[in-house]
């Protein structure tokens, strides 16, 4: 049994929904479209109270768009059609994020020195906009930017918003707001016998049980229920997991959405505190992670219209697993792949490739590099003379590949997804214009040692469902090889994976120095070798194409390092 805070409780349950929203950034009617139409649903479901996630009507994160004049007073349109759509259902209360210009802040002007937007969480009634709370706590971490746009409700002086729903008296928080102990406090000053919080909170692997941990200690601390309304769908390189979730006055989780899915999360709130709803399982670590990276493939590709995905398939595990994740994002109808052997390609490598293309059910395309190298070799020879076959040569190979996937990427508007790793990626085991040619870089984030472990998971989930392995054993149980000079092997170059992985999670996602690595018992060899080649290597990085983040620190947003330095430690 669950307990309210010491304000008196009311006399019987309340029905919310939680709608779990993939919104398209920029996207305004058809955001609103598919606001109104989840919340009449909600409604005639018994819902009183509806609750958006965090800028819902225009999706997150916006980034610059948030300081176009145009785009703030289109948000507003919006946002009035959508009370005016409502306006029937006299008794809905609808809690729906938004940003909106701040107190002073003159959209027809467009002087930027000083943010003036609000994060802002408006509720609708009666086709009126009743109240509107202004995020407090502006994170600036990580993927995050919010103070390059945003003022703090605190600020400008906004205060907390409580709002009386069938004599309920339910607090609003936006995101960071509830990982800090005055928001809520501020809010249950005013009497607040349950909280509701808007979210946008980027994916990355953990984060969810993280947020349950952080979210039932705000309940405990409140003594009240808190009901937890969480975007979902892909972003550019960032992805939001969903699974929504109602934990009681206790902290205790009473319902949950389904990771990576649309969904409306209906709660009771019963007037003990208690909360009580659908209960989706939590996905294990590698489902998770599979699960976002199938969100972001299939979102990236058709929020920005591409009728479908190229690969160029080498017979290695790395193109072997953005396949896998593509076919599950897409369909097999939607993914093209080719193989372009080189005079240094093993005969198992096409036939695995084609085998595993067979097995998926893909279009699957032969193009032999070899004339193509042929020719460059020849008419480099005159200006190489002199001088002996080296890297130079290999990453013609490569080059040759990226021109042919590219080539066809134009003639069909399909888009070419990248094979690199975050292991190759670190260290620049990748070639610009070559390997590092595309659109889009499913595993970017993904450390080699985790990509096998993906490839085993993905395999044995298909066995336990009763289909085909999508990825033949061969392919996982071959040492790894780029196969562009002759017996080549990544270990020729790198360090094993386990070792390279772990000193590159202890250096760029845990901020380890040299020294700290090294008295963890590594070798100091392997360790200057990977540290130095992940500085020297930050030009290429910013040249590579934008790849899903699923991890807390990821090559991209959240790491933002310069090209032009002398510093390393």
């Amino acid at each position: 049994m669950s307990s309210l805070s010491s304000v008196a409780a009311p006399a019987h349950a309340l029905d919310v929904a939680l709608l779990q929203f993939n919104p398209t950034i920029g996207d305004l009617d058809g955001n609103a479209r598919s606001i109104v139409a989840a919340a009449r649903q909600a409604y005639a479901n018994g819902a009183r109270l509806v609750v958006t996630p965090e800028m819902a009507l225009c999706g997150y994160p916006p980034e610059d768009l948030l300081l176009r004049p145009a785009f703030i007073q289109a948000c507003d349109t919006a946002l009035q059609g959508i009370a005016h759509d409502l306006a029937d259902l006299a008794d809905l209360h609808l809690v729906i994020g938004h940003p909106q210009a701040g107190p002073g802040d003159d959209v027809r002007t467009r002087s930027w020195s000083v943010p003036r937007r609000l994060n802002a969480a408006s509720v609708l009634r009666g086709g009126q906009i009743v109240a509107t709370y202004a995020k407090r706590e502006l994170p600036n971490y990580q993927v995050f930017d919010e103070r390059r746009y945003f003022i703090s409700g605190r600020e400008v002086g906004l205060g907390p918003v409580v709002i009386n729903v069938m004599g309920w008296k339910v607090g609003i928080l936006v995101c960071e707001d509830a990982w800090f102990d005055e928001p809520a406090q501020a809010a249950q000053a005013l009497d607040a016998q349950a909280f509701v919080v808007l979210n946008a909170s980027p994916f990355h692997a953990g984060k969810r049980a993280e947020r349950e941990d952080r979210m039932a200690h705000r309940a405990r601390s409140l003594k009240a229920p808190l009901l937890y309304a969480h975007l979902v769908g892909g972003q550019d390189e960032v992805v939001f997991d969903g699974a929504s979730f109602a934990m009681d006055a206790q902290g205790q989780v009473g319902a949950r959405a389904p990771s990576f899915e649309l969904a409306t999360l209906p709660v009771r709130l019963m007037p003990d505190g208690s909360v009580g709803g659908p209960m989706a399982e939590a996905p294990s670590y590698e489902g998770e992670i599979w699960a976002a990276l199938v969100c972001g493939v299939r979102d990236y590709i058709g929020k920005n219209g591409f009728p479908g995905a190229i690969i160029g398939l080498s017979g290695g595990i790395d193109s072997a697993l953005v396949l896998a994740i593509a076919v599950d994002a897409l369909g097999a109808n939607k993914v093209r792949t080719v193989m372009m052997p080189s005079p240094y390609t093993a005969d198992i490598s096409w036939i695995d490739a084609k085998d595993m293309a067979d097995r998926l059910g893909v279009k699957h395309d032969e193009i032999s590099i070899a004339p193509m190298f042929d020719q460059f070799n020849q008419a480099l020879a005159p200006m190489f003379v002199g001088r002996q076959p080296d890297t130079t040569e290999e990453n013609i190979q490569a080059r040759i590949r990226g021109t042919l996937l590219m080539a066809l990427s134009n003639k069909t508007g399909s888009i070419v997804l990248t094979t690199g790793n975050k292991s190759e990626m670190a260290t620049g085991y990748c070639t610009l214009y070559g390997d590092m040619a595309g659109g889009f870089a499913v595993i970017k984030d993904l450390a080699k040692t985790l990509v096998y472990r993906l490839s085993r998971w993905r395999n044995a989930l298909a066995l336990a469902q009763g289909q085909v392995e999508p990825i033949p054993e061969r392919i996982i149980t071959r040492p790894p090889s780029a196969e562009l000079r002759p017996d080549q092997k990544d270990q020729d170059s790198l360090p094993e994976y386990d070792v390279l992985d772990a000193i590159l999670e202890r250096y760029m996602e845990q901020d380890q120095s040299i020294e700290e690595i090294v008295a963890a018992g590594f070798n100091p060899a392997d360790v200057d070798k990977v540290t130095r080649l992940i500085k020297i290597n930050e030009y290429k990085r910013r040249q590579a194409p934008v790849g899903i983040r699923i991890t807390h620190r990821a090559f991209g947003r959240d790491w933002r390092y310069p090209i032009t330095s002398k510093f390393r430690a």
